[in-house]
């Protein structure tokens, strides 16, 4: 990957942030902790700090000897970022007499070049912060300015160093893409060359080179990170890929028979294995969601691993990993950030498994591998399906998991989904699906009383899953999928309609 852009993480929760908006530049960019500093740093033309819950006040706060970066590559500190140059280069940080988060405007931009060029005064920025710089470090000088924050924004004289108080990576920031393309591009140089074309030819060809005329498993899901990775390493390595697509019967309805046929349709060496019932004899009498998980997990593995070595001679075990999972995994803070979901693929072979692991999407975000499949032409329909969880719906199914109650929540999910795609809402919403309550709920049917099942609908919008708002579909549409649901699914006479974003909620509901 040429023309790296280093990003060192703080333990920000806007660091992946900071990396989606380069990479919207067309740059390649890669988040490390900032105490695992690479010992390469030629590779990179340009660093970027950022924010952290901690204060640089603070004796446990990150201090990273950044002696080899500042004053030799181009320098961008994002809030904390910003107020550790200060406090380590002959400034000051304090507490601020008032706490700024949220909204607040550029009152005065003392220079329109440069870092600002093209953003005008009075331009809105997101703050989040408790402390203030006091003094600039050492040669600073000011660039910009709030009513309640003098130093929002300095470089230091004399090198390609710029710190700024607020957050140019959340949206709320109006022309936060504007000043980091200043930085990077017109300051910093950096070619424009990370397209989805540009990551296909490298990718393809270091697959070529890592792999050889070796064979390559990967168990396929159904979802765009793995039909992604089985594409480019076809392409690398044709017949020597052997998919597996296993059906662990928690699929969507009729799934697993449509999606099967698509893969064929695509040229994939694929191998589907029901194993249904294995799948819900592994989950009897188990309610616990973690459980569920690792139950659904092990049977998996076992399936998996015995269709592997009916392939003779395999040396390489794929995985669809992307980004935000090895991100997680090496969190800068062994903090919430650093405990992945056990269905999540990081890490995720067991000892007997004796594979070599070839990840070929690891370092890409979601939108960019949506971005690198319509590149390989992957069908439109394919890629832009909702997010499923690796467990499917036994999460989605609250308690312990029988054939009749996932029978009876692929039936409401399908007129959930199709009644979406008929409305041309789908493509609106970035995740939805029912969930499954384990409650009874008394209802009228003709003229008998029933006691029969409630289930939850639930829709939500999202870039990339860390957080969701829920989404307001129209009445008239709840209206009729409710009508539908309570009068074709045998077994259910009531339905309600999820209305909580996340946080607080999560998106599944277990």
């Amino acid at each position: 990957m040429q023309n790296n852009v280093l990003i060192l993480d703080f333990g920000s929760q806007y660091t992946q942030l900071i990396a989606r908006r380069v990479r919207e530049l067309n740059i390649y960019c890669e988040i490390h902790p900032y105490h695992h500093i690479p010992e390469n740093l030629e590779e990179y033309k340009a660093v970027i700090l950022s924010g952290s819950p901690f204060s640089v006040r603070a004796e446990d706060a990150p201090h990273p000897d950044l002696s080899k970066i500042k004053g030799h590559k181009p320098l961008l500190a994002v809030c904390y970022g910003a107020q550790y140059l200060a406090h380590f280069n002959g400034g000051s940080v304090e507490p601020s007499n008032i706490r700024e988060y949220g909204r607040a405007k550029l009152s005065t931009i003392i220079s329109s070049d440069g870092l600002f060029a093209g953003i005008e005064e009075n331009t809105q920025v997101w703050m989040s912060h408790s402390d203030t710089i006091a003094k600039l470090p050492k040669n600073g000088v000011r660039l910009a300015s709030t009513d309640d924050v003098a130093n929002a924004a300095f470089f230091i004289d004399g090198e390609e160093t710029y710190g700024i108080q607020f957050h140019p990576e959340v949206y709320h920031t109006t022309h936060g893409k504007q000043l980091l393309e200043n930085f990077l591009v017109h300051i910093a140089e950096v070619p424009q060359t990370w397209t989805p074309a540009a990551f296909v030819g490298e990718t393809v060809q270091n697959l070529k080179n890592q792999l050889g005329n070796d064979k390559v498993v990967l168990g396929l899901s159904g979802g765009v990170d793995s039909t992604v990775a089985a594409i480019l390493l076809n392409k690398a390595i044709g017949k020597n890929l052997y998919c597996i697509f296993v059906n662990n019967g928690l699929l969507r309805k009729n799934e697993f028979e449509s999606v099967l046929h698509q893969y064929k349709d695509m040229g994939l060496n694929v191998k589907g294995v029901d194993a249904s019932a294995r799948f819900l004899k592994a989950l009897e009498n188990i309610s616990d969601p973690e459980a569920k998980r690792k139950a659904i997990g092990n049977a998996f593995i076992e399936v998996f691993d015995h269709e592997a070595n009916l392939v003779e001679d395999v040396h390489w075990l794929a995985q669809g990993t992307i980004y935000p999972d090895v991100i997680e995994s090496v969190s800068a803070t062994g903090g919430p950030s650093a405990t992945i979901k056990s269905h999540h693929n990081v890490g995720g072979l067991p000892d007997f498994m004796k594979l070599k692991v070839v990840e070929p999407l690891r370092m890409l975000f979601k939108d960019e591998v949506r971005r690198v499949g319509k590149e390989l032409g992957i069908d439109p329909e394919l890629l832009g399906r909702h997010p499923f969880p690796g467990p499917g719906l036994a999460i989605r199914i609250l308690g312990d998991i029988t054939a009749e109650k996932v029978r009876i929540l692929q039936e409401v999910d399908a007129i959930f989904i199709n009644g979406l795609k008929k409305w041309n809402l789908y493509d609106q919403v970035w995740q939805a699906g029912a969930i499954l309550l384990p409650v009874q709920s008394v209802g009228v049917m003709g003229d008998e009383r029933t006691y029969e099942k409630v289930v939850a609908l639930r829709a939500v919008e999202s870039t990339d899953g860390m957080t969701a708002d829920w989404v307001n579909l129209p009445y008239a549409f709840l209206q009729e999928t409710s009508n539908h649901i309570i009068n074709r699914v045998k077994g259910v006479n009531r339905v309600v309609y999820d209305i909580s974003s996340k946080p607080p909620a999560t998106i599944e509901w277990e």
